[in-house]
């Protein structure tokens, strides 16, 4: 076999490769003959099909099956026989194929980039820590009060909390724009989901009231055309309720799956949540922030296009999920997300990835099995019948691998931490399990 390389641009190689004929050739007459041994045609037994009929019938295609396989084993010996490693699957191209004659065909794909790891020591991390206190655990049973409100409608001005149910229409330049006006809409005051200062002119309207207000549409609003724009919205106030809470007794505790213990019990249980959640959102943002100057340290890794067309499709298939379920007519369609959309992350996250693999290489590190097994319990501890989350977890490969990959970046994130300049930083509950925006930004 003989192979030359070419690196065309790059990182990506062109791998000319040469088979003997006899090696394509002996290959094809020993499938011929087996196939022979088995082959039914009219008028002859079977067995005792002539092999020159055989291959009349058949040649081609069992020559087109045994070309292919080996390509890919040739290939295969090739980039092992060179020492490269491919960072993706290669465009192969046949170039010389004729019965008899030496066969030739180009690979074309792109190398790994080498990885000069830079000194942990350069790395710096604030590291935010946090602990769950009495009154955060009171702020989350308020909040689940929140959840299981009923809402009655009150003769009064309308106060921050209130939900209010307005119709309105948005003027710009004079003219109603699409996507400005609704009727009976319902709208939780201070919610923060309508654009700044729509949500903030209410509070104080009472019921039948009716205003003009000037609202500007913020630069990063989603909808490109109404970037900065200044509007005008009349609203009119139709209904205002109030929410009333429910009491913590034991019919409110059932809601949320607790049979018997009382309010002492629910409390334990919504501590021993909240302590989970912090402990990962703790982990969560460390990681985050030294993924975030390990990039930095490496930032001139130029990645290769195949790996950064997967992120771009990960995020992309993310996306899809937040902006449909997935089922039926309400599916979304990642393709139609134009790929600048998500380019910067998309090659963030596959130098990130270059750059965790060497880690890992270099210093020979194993995913850590203890540390998986209580990665899923701590999962399955949340479900009522968890031995059996479990099991399924170790009984599905994909599961499996995504809760392995996860753990051996935390184990990198530890290795990093070991030399690198760490800062503590206490932080409430509510800061620790809010994510920094580089978070929101490498989840999508």
């Amino acid at each position: 076999m003989q192979v030359s390389i070419e690196t065309t641009s790059g990182l990506e190689r062109k791998m000319t490769i040469g088979v003997p004929a006899e090696r394509i050739e002996s290959e094809v007459t020993e499938r011929l003959e087996k196939a022979s041994k088995n082959v039914k045609l009219d008028g002859f037994r079977k067995g005792k099909v002539p092999l020159s009929v055989i291959k009349q019938r058949y040649g081609r295609g069992i020559r087109d099956e045994v070309i292919g396989d080996v390509v890919r084993t040739c290939f295969v010996e090739a980039v092992t026989q060179e020492k490269i490693t491919p960072a993706g699957q290669p465009a192969l191209e046949p170039t010389k194929d004729e019965p008899g004659e030496d066969f030739e065909f180009v690979a074309t794909f792109e190398v790994l980039p080498e990885v000069k790891l830079e000194d942990f020591a350069k790395v710096k991390v604030v590291k935010p820590v946090a602990e769950v206190k009495d009154e955060d655990v009171q702020d989350m049973l308020e909040a689940l009060r929140k959840q299981q409100a009923e809402w009655e409608t009150v003769e009064r001005a309308v106060v921050e909390g209130d939900e209010v149910v307005i119709d309105y229409v948005g003027v710009r330049d004079g003219e109603e724009f699409e996507g400005g006006s609704a009727e009976d809409f319902p709208l939780e005051v201070g919610s923060g989901k309508a654009v700044p200062g729509f949500e903030e002119s209410i509070v104080g309207m009472s019921t039948g009231d009716e205003k003009v207000v000037p609202v500007k549409f913020p630069q990063d609003y989603h909808a490109e055309e109404m970037r900065g724009a200044d509007v005008e919205f009349t609203i009119k106030l139709k209904e205002v309720k109030e929410a009333v809470l429910p009491e913590l007794n034991d019919e409110f505790f059932k809601a949320y799956g607790l049979e018997q213990g009382g309010e002492e019990v629910f409390r334990s249980i919504v501590r021993q949540n909240m302590e989970r959640d912090l402990k990962n959102a703790l982990e969560s943002k460390t990681k985050s922030r030294v993924m975030e100057q390990l990039f930095d340290l490496h930032k001139d890794i130029e990645a290769p296009l195949t790996q950064v067309a997967n992120e771009m499709q990960s995020l992309k298939n993310q996306m899809a999920q937040k902006l449909g379920n997935n089922e039926g007519a309400n599916k979304f369609d990642p393709s139609m997300l134009p790929d600048d959309m998500f380019m910067d992350q998309a090659k963030r996250r596959a130098v990130v990835g270059l750059i965790v693999n060497e880690i890992v290489q270099s210093n020979e590190m194993d995913v850590d099995g203890a540390q998986v097994r209580e990665r899923i319990e701590g999962i399955a501890s949340s479900y009522e019948k968890s031995e059996e989350v479990v099991n399924y977890y170790y009984n599905s490969p994909e599961l499996l691998k995504g809760i392995e990959a996860n753990v051996l970046q935390e184990q990198v994130v530890q290795l990093v931490l070991t030399s690198a300049d760490v800062t503590e930083e206490e932080v409430n509950y509510s800061q620790a399990v809010t994510p920094d925006p580089e978070q929101v930004a490498a989840e999508g």
